[in-house]
């Protein structure tokens, strides 16, 4: 656990979806099935300052997002939140659009990997959700959809229109942000979307093994990566140059490092410590 933490003691349930943590993979399981997962206020809220205090503990390399039942997250709740919105200021209204955006800038800033586990639709907030995890994994039914525009809305939202031209290019995603269209999961791995299309049947197990090979890994070198790979985005290749040999130089003291060169003059597996 960080010392750099207030006095604050972590939260020790979270009301708002379910939260499990076993070998050093927490996860996440959104879990209003009746409603295709859809969030509510305290849903967005739990979720922002979940991903604040698990950077803050040393129990959880990997975390794991999915969905109960049909959905993995159909987007914001049509009556607990669009309609609520109705009737709220202009002031409120940026309030509440900077907290769905801080959850996805808590994910990205997040120091370990993040999986999501799709299990079903994910529309809307829920695929901007799915998009901003680093790794996608997608049941053969499940579906993401960008649909803002279908609800009179921009499809830049939570950061939408910085990520997918990242991940997928400027037509896929002028594509996906403009006409709102449903993606396959099929059609997700070919783009570059998702990096596996498995049986429903078979989804958790796929993710927990995924997420168990990175959590028993050099975590310290695993976050490490997802940082500078967030960060070099908006670099000249000069200055992601020079950060990538600043953070290399650093991990070369590493405990996990040293172990790695005595176990290989050893002749045994590392023993990782994530230090």
């Amino acid at each position: 656990m960080s010392p750099h933490r207030a006095s604050a003691a972590f939260t020790e349930r979270w009301e708002h979806f379910r939260f499990q943590v076993e070998g050093g993979v927490g996860t996440v399981t959104f879990d209003r099935p009746d409603r295709l997962n859809a969030l509510t206020f305290d849903t967005y809220s739990d979720l922002r300052d979940l991903l604040t205090e698990l950077a803050l503990r040393d129990d959880v390399s990997v975390l794991i997002l999915t969905g109960e039942g049909r959905g993995f997250c159909s987007g914001g709740d049509v009556n607990d939140i669009i309609g609520t919105l109705q009737e709220t200021s202009s002031k409120g209204l940026l309030e509440f659009t900077r907290m769905t955006g801080a959850v996805v800038q808590g994910m990205r800033q997040f120091p370990h990997p993040i999986i999501a586990a799709i299990n079903g639709v994910a529309a809307g907030a829920g695929a901007v959700i799915a998009l901003a995890a680093d790794l996608r994994l997608m049941a053969d039914a499940a579906t993401i959809q960008f649909l803002f525009t279908k609800v009179g809305l921009a499809g830049a939202d939570m950061g939408a229109a910085y990520l997918l031209p990242r991940m997928v290019g400027l037509a896929r995603a002028s594509q996906l942000l403009l006409l709102g269209e449903a993606v396959t999961a099929d059609a997700a791995v070919g783009m570059g979307l998702a990096i596996k299309q498995v049986p429903a049947a078979d989804l958790m197990t796929e993710a927990n093994a995924l997420a168990l090979n990175l959590a028993r890994g050099p975590a310290w070198a695993v976050g490490t990566t997802k940082s500078l790979l967030v960060r070099e985005q908006d670099m000249s290749m000069e200055a992601a140059i020079e950060l990538e040999a600043w953070a290399q130089a650093l991990l070369m003291t590493s405990d996990d490092h040293r172990d790695f060169y005595r176990a290989f003059m050893e002749g045994r597996p590392p023993q990782w410590r994530g230090q």
